[in-house]
């Protein structure tokens, strides 16, 4: 078998997919992918993730109606019908898209194959195929990471890739782990009628967050579902009737066991790198195993840019996100197609979302990370409570809250940290603001705030903060 020569190889077919523009209509292009064509976000990340929680959150719709002398009921989720509407929608544009790259489009070539590198412009498919170009991208992803512990591999255990498409409805499930994928999770299934029981190391969830968020979230988590801190994984054994047994190692010697008949790990991701032979390249590989990359995309050896190699998404970036990913795809396609006019990736704070109940939101500094970086004294924080605006009072809402950091100097918003309802709409004015300079005091007076809206919580967290006045009204 001889080498195949292409114009451009993308490795990944989530963002990177996008890649294929037309400019590239007369050149030959291979997209090589081992996995479900689309990506992790398509099948099974971002996308039906939010397709399960939106129907989660309706199950908190009675409790909330009662409050409010509404009498609603809920009478149970039909999991196999809410999963294949999910997937039945999902798995036909996975294919489409399959259908199109592969075989309506001439020019290009999909390989359903793994691939190393075997030199700084070759790559070898596990299938023993050899594939050269002068352009690859490397847009290969991330994947769970699985505890090295006894009975991880048993067909009860599960990760964010599997448990979506379970048969049935868990009827007890334990989560193991406290970020953002638990967090999700643990709402989706004890909203649907799983009873949930959550395990985490340490003694907050969402530890990454702003303190205020993972303090108050951890205490909201805790009224939902089974929350137990303090705990490890030790073991996974059978059980009776299908079962499995989680063993549980805790403080001073503790141990403890559960019974479930489904156990989702989620203890985060790990980037695809160790997979890839980057040393045969000669490329250079963070601690945390991602991809090097420049501000133009390109990858990097011995600290020096790469000609014709680049990368893009969870592979290289710190941000597992897909918005992430795409503007990491949109630099890349345009320095590729043009080489003269390299742009950077300068955008501004990266704004992140967990939906949960409550759902949360936040985009740049918290506020121990402003304080250290600008000094206690020189930041101005504040934190508003959505039960303190007039549509807050009308959801009779309780835990929801709006939390933003700024510049005492210059006024500049440095975070927001949200936790409420429609917490990711919410946070999208601030992400303009910190991303385009405007000062706290000007988006709060330099505009009109729909009253009574629920953004007027964020008007009134702006008003709340000690900056400096821009002169509007």
């Amino acid at each position: 078998m001889g080498t195949e020569t292409f114009d451009l190889i993308i490795l990944g077919s989530g963002s990177g997919n996008s890649l294929v523009t037309p400019y590239w209509d007369d050149r030959r292009v291979a997209i090589v992918d081992s996995g479900v064509f689309g990506g992790t976000c398509l099948n099974r990340g971002c996308i039906p993730t939010k397709m399960f929680a939106y129907p989660a959150a309706l199950s908190a719709v009675p409790a909330e109606a009662a409050r409010l002398g509404v009498d609603l009921g809920f009478g149970g989720a039909d999991w196999p019908e809410i999963r294949d509407r999910i997937f039945s929608r999902i798995d036909a544009i996975s294919a489409g898209g399959l259908h199109y790259r592969d075989v309506e489009l001439e020019h290009t070539t999909v390989i359903p194959e793994e691939a190393r590198f075997t030199g700084a412009h070759q790559l070898t498919t596990s299938g023993g195929r050899v594939l050269e170009a002068e352009e690859i991208v490397v847009a290969a992803g991330s994947r769970p990471v699985l505890p090295e512990v006894p009975g991880i591999h048993r067909p009860q255990v599960h990760t964010s890739d599997t448990i979506m498409r379970v048969p049935r409805l868990p009827e007890k499930l334990v989560v193991l782990g406290g970020g953002f994928i638990a967090a999700e999770f643990a709402s989706i299934f004890s909203g649907l009628g799983s009873s949930v029981v959550q395990v985490n190391r340490s003694p907050k969830l969402l530890r990454h967050h702003d303190e205020t968020i993972s303090a108050r979230f951890t205490e909201l988590a805790a009224r939902q579902w089974d929350l137990r801190t303090g705990w490890t994984l030790s073991r996974i054994e059978d059980g009776r009737g299908g079962w499995v047994s989680v063993h549980l190692d805790g403080p001073a010697g503790a141990t403890q066991q559960i019974d479930a008949d489904a156990v989702l790990i989620a203890h985060g991701r790990v980037p695809n790198t160790d997979r890839l032979d980057a040393s045969a390249a000669g490329l250079d590989v963070q601690d945390d195993g991602r991809l090097s990359v420049d501000e133009y995309q390109r990858l990097l050896s011995g600290g020096q840019p790469v000609a014709g190699l680049w990368s893009l998404g969870d592979i290289s970036s710190p941000h597992q996100l897909k918005h992430v990913a795409n503007h990491d795809q949109r630099i890349v396609a345009h320095n590729l197609e043009h080489p003269d006019d390299l742009r950077a990736n300068t955008l501004g704070p990266v704004p992140a979302a967990v939906f949960s109940r409550p759902q949360i939101a936040a985009a740049g500094l918290t506020e121990e990370q402003a304080a250290a970086e600008y000094g206690r004294d020189r930041i101005s924080v504040k934190v508003q409570d959505y039960g303190d605006v007039a549509y807050g009072w009308a959801m009779e809402d309780t835990t929801g809250i709006c939390k933003l950091i700024a510049d005492r100097q210059t006024g500049q918003l440095l975070g927001a940290h949200l936790m409420g309802h429609e917490a990711p709409n919410l946070i999208q004015s601030l992400v303009q603001a910190m991303s385009f300079g405007v000062d706290a005091h000007s988006m709060a007076r330099g505009q009109y705030w729909i009253h009574p809206a629920l953004s007027e919580v964020v008007e009134n967290a702006l008003l709340g903060l000690d900056v400096p006045d821009s002169g509007w009204l």
